[in-house]
This record gives structure tokens, C-alpha cells and sequence, in this order.
């Protein structure tokens, strides 16, 4: 069976060494996990290529099982799918993508991962959070956020017009979202948890500010720890990074692939470990 991870750019992908991690552990051994570069213009054409014949019988070393997506199609996918999981409609994309039955079924694992992350940690169920930035990652955190039983929070971002989908993710699941900018940060870091969504060394020049957050989850894994996550590590915070999200997420979608449940989880954060360690003594 194969599978792979999809996206534009793909080269830092952690996922091969994740998923490869567990059919190793679980025996899986006429399973492949590939990495392809694949932008929302080649995306039809790409699933088009994978998807199984409808009726088709048996399933061949070469059948395609699943696929990972990443950004920028976690979105686009959507309306190229037979049927799509309650929780990717909720957060408006699907990060997973099932072959089964001749059918292309969508899913999101991103909040399955965010909640795990925030558990493994043993971060408290907050009671008030700050998210920084409006992206798709941001839907997902809203939306383990909703299911730890939050039903408001601050969205802080650049631009509010251009947050116009992730508020619509948060009307769609029950939260109520306050739309704020960067400038307001000062005032609306007074909360049980920060949510850092932004790309690696954006979140950077706030790490000061930061620093007096009792919890601080920042979905950057590389290079880690970021300068916010330092900050609120020395001041005595709680600090999950986007490592332990990326970890849980691939967990459940090796289970939704395989239709196993013993995956093997301490052997592939092993793997994403030994393989972020090479990355950082290749470029120290």
C-alpha cells in the first residue's frame, strides 16, 4: 500500500519519517510513504491520478491508502472529495486525505493533534485564550479550543480583513471570535493560554510580551525553541511546541489509513526527534 504527503513546499516535511516510523513498528512492510510537491493548480489533476477505480477489487502493493496534506491545499481539497468528516467541514479543511472504497474520504487530525499536545504537556483546560494569526492552523486551534469546552476567544492578526474565513470557522463551531491586531497585544495576553500560529521568527518580536503567559502553545517545531517559547519557558510558563502537535495528528492519521489502532507512538516521535537533530547539527 502506498501513501504520501502532499504540498508546496514539501522539502521540510517530517511526515515520511513519522509515518515510515510506524509501518516499521507495525510490521506494515509492503507500505511506502512518499513526499510530493503539489501546489492547488496540480491538486486535481494529482488526486485525480491516486483515487481507486470504483468496484475495483482486492487491494495491490501499489493501491494508494491515504494521503497528508499540508498547506496550501488543506482547503482546496474539499470540493475534490466524496465525502468530508464533521470536524474538517467545521475548520473549513481537511489535512487527511482516505482511499476507500473506490471513494476519496476528507478528515482533519490537526485538532486531534493540538488537543493531544496541549494534554501531553499538561496544560489546564484554559478558560480564556489568545490565538495569533487567522490561518488554517488557527480554525483547528479554535477548534480544540471549542472541544476543551472554550466557547470565546481573541484572534490577533495582521490584517482583520483578511481573518474572513477563520471567522466563519469560528461561527460554524459556537465560538464567539474577537477579531483584533497586533497593536492590542499588550491588553490581550491576559489569558489561561496563548495560541502562536504564526510561521517560524514571526512571532519573534513579541517574546518579551509573551514572556507573563502561564501557557504558551506555538505550532513552530523547527528551529525550536522559539525566541516566545525561550521567553515563556525562563519566566516559568508551560510551553508545547508544534513538534508534539505534528507528532498526534500523523498518529491519527496512521490509524485512519491503516484502520489499526496500535500505532506506535514513542517510535515515531523518536524518528521526527533523531530527524530535527540532524537538521539542526547539518545547519548549526
Amino acid at each position: 500500500m502506498r501513501a504520501a504527503v502532499m504540498g508546496s513546499p514539501i522539502g521540510h516535511s517530517l511526515s515520511p519519517f513519522l509515518h515510515r516510523a510506524a509501518y516499521q513498528a507495525m510490521g506494515l512492510d509492503g507500505w511506502s510513504y512518499e513526499a510530493f510537491e503539489c501546489d492547488e493548480g496540480r491538486l486535481p489533476e494529482m488526486l485525480r491520478g491516486l483515487r481507486p477505480v470504483r468496484g475495483e477489487a482486492g487491494a495491490s502493493e501499489d493501491a494508494w491508502a491515504g494521503l497528508s496534506l499540508t498547506m496550501p491545499l488543506k482547503r482546496a481539497v474539499l470540493p475534490l472529495l466524496d465525502t468530508v468528516s464533521e470536524p474538517a467541514v467545521e475548520v473549513g479543511g481537511a489535512n487527511t486525505v482516505v482511499f476507500r472504497e473506490g471513494a476519496a474520504h476528507g478528515d482533519n487530525t490537526d485538532v486531534y493533534g493540538i488537543e493531544r499536545a496541549l494534554a501531553e504537556a499538561g496544560v489546564p483546560v484554559p478558560t480564556s485564550a489568545t490565538v495569533l494569526g487567522g490561518g488554517a492552523t488557527a480554525a483547528s486551534a479554535l477548534a480544540a479550543l471549542r472541544n476543551l469546552g472554550l466557547f470565546s476567544a481573541t484572534l490577533l492578526v495582521r490584517e482583520p480583513a483578511r481573518a474572513g474565513e477563520t471567522t466563519e470557522v469560528a461561527e460554524r463551531l459556537g465560538v464567539a471570535l474577537s477579531v483584533r491586531t497586533f497593536d492590542k497585544l499588550d491588553a490581550l495576553v491576559d489569558v489561561d493560554l496563548v495560541v502562536s500560529t504564526l510561521p517560524g521568527g514571526a512571532a519573534d518580536a513579541f517574546a518579551h510580551r509573551l514572556a507573563r503567559v502561564p501557557a504558551l502553545f506555538d505550532v513552530v517545531y523547527s528551529p525550536w525553541p522559539t525566541r516566545a517559547a525561550a521567553a515563556v519557558e525562563a519566566a516559568g510558563g508551560t510551553v508545547v511546541g508544534g513538534f508534539a502537535m505534528l507528532l498526534h495528528q500523523a498518529v491519527r492519521q496512521v490509524e485512519l489509513m491503516t484502520g489499526r489502532a496500535d500505532v506506535p507512538v514513542e517510535a515515531m516521535r523518536a524518528a521526527g526527534e533523531t530527524e530535527l537533530l540532524r537538521r539542526a547539527t547539518r545547519t548549526g
